[in-house]
């Protein structure tokens, strides 16, 4: 009989869009998968159904965290679990860990999570940011203890659970390089730039932390030096305190200094046409996906010296690694292929190469369906 996976998401499109291909290789392997999210649409389910999984629906709280408020979530999980009789949970992102390593653990069923970045929280962004992480550390403390592999997407976020204690020395702990991208999916090409008129573009949520205010101000004083330069900007707004109004966007871009695009689900045709990533973020990221894609389509990279980003850059061959927060170090790596336009297209082969060697999804996948293996077979 085959073996019963539960994957737990708090977004329900991150289960088609994010870990589709390791739902399919799940299948491919013997594995029964059900993907587990609040307010599944039927997009969704219908793509979940077509790479053989089986969509299940909970309510899950999206902001805040708090135990009490959420255990109707433990609750459906913990009937989802025997319901479905199922071998092994693996749950990623905060919500999904904390609450589906708890519902698994009462009935002994065996939990690898992934931990795919701490974001806000441990960024240290601001006092609220350390009174989360306060809450977040024991919350995590306590559901991980029962894990039988937690699995990180870098290796500073490991460090700091050990660091932090909310992980014992003893845990058993694996790392993967993000969650990888589909080569297939974004095809290389080769972009040959003549002349100041590269063309910079962001790609992430509209908040102060992804760095997109560093941006904004970068391309105000380049646009000076360098008006045919064009910077780009796609995501969607957030309904948080630090989020970039859009009215705000929309002004620099009839203004001329950005060119705002909203949100698009056509991303990788956007890319394609673009021909340098940046990613100023000081989020704790765990790989970004956002910056895998670029790697894949052969796009030079700018992002920040930080645990997640600074493992998809080598500096100076497929790109730079600047100061977080620091504006200046943004500009000067901007300017510098808006001076050399020719290294566009070298560094850009450099990115693909990497994005073959390391981040390839068939790897990554190939990884985590061995841990899980592993765990099961125990």
């Amino acid at each position: 009989m085959n073996k019963k996976i539960m994957i737990i998401a708090s977004l329900s499109y991150s289960l088609i869009h994010f870990r589709g291909d390791f739902i399919e290789a799940l299948v491919k392997s013997g594995f029964k998968v059900f993907g587990v999210a609040p307010e599944i649409s039927l997009e969704v389910a219908k793509g979940l159904e077509r790479i053989g999984g089986t969509p299940l629906e909970i309510q899950l709280d999206g902001t805040g965290l708090n135990p009490f408020k959420d255990y109707r979530t433990i609750k459906q999980l913990k009937r989802l679990i025997i319901k479905h009789e199922i071998d092994l949970v693996f749950p990623y992102t905060i919500k999904p860990v904390v609450y589906g390593s708890i519902a698994a653990a009462m009935y002994n069923i065996p939990t690898v999570s992934l931990i795919t970045g701490l974001g806000f929280t441990f960024s240290g962004a601001s006092t609220k940011a350390n009174l989360l992480q306060q809450v977040t550390k024991r919350l995590y403390r306590y559901a991980l203890r029962k894990n039988e592999l937690v699995i990180f997407q870098n290796e500073d976020d490991l460090k700091l659970f050990h660091s932090k204690r909310i992980l014992s020395k003893k845990q058993n702990t694996a790392i993967v390089n993000g969650s990888g991208v589909n080569l297939d999916r974004y095809p290389f090409r080769i972009q040959s730039v003549e002349g100041p008129t590269v063309k910079f573009i962001i790609v992430a949520r509209l908040i102060m932390e992804k760095g997109i205010h560093l941006f904004l101000s970068a391309a105000k004083k380049l646009k000076k030096e360098f008006p045919k330069a064009e910077f780009h900007i796609i995501g969607a707004e957030s309904n948080t305190p630090s989020g970039i109004k859009v009215e705000q966007l929309t002004q620099m871009h009839k203004e001329g200094t950005i060119v705002f695009h909203g949100s698009s689900d056509k991303v990788p045709e956007f890319l394609e046409r673009m021909d340098v990533f940046v990613l100023p973020t000081y989020y704790r990221e765990g790989v970004p996906r956002s910056i895998l894609e670029a790697l894949s389509i052969g796009m030079p990279i700018i992002t920040t010296d930080t645990p997640g980003c600074k493992e998809t850059v080598i500096m100076k061959e497929n790109g730079f690694l600047i100061t977080p927060k620091s504006l200046e170090s943004l500009v000067e790596a901007c300017r510098y292929f808006l001076e050399n336009p020719s290294s566009v297209e070298q560094m850009g082969k450099q990115s693909r190469n990497l994005a073959e060697k390391i981040f390839d999804v068939n790897l990554i996948n190939r990884a985590l369906v061995t841990h899980i293996n592993r765990t099961i077979a125990k």
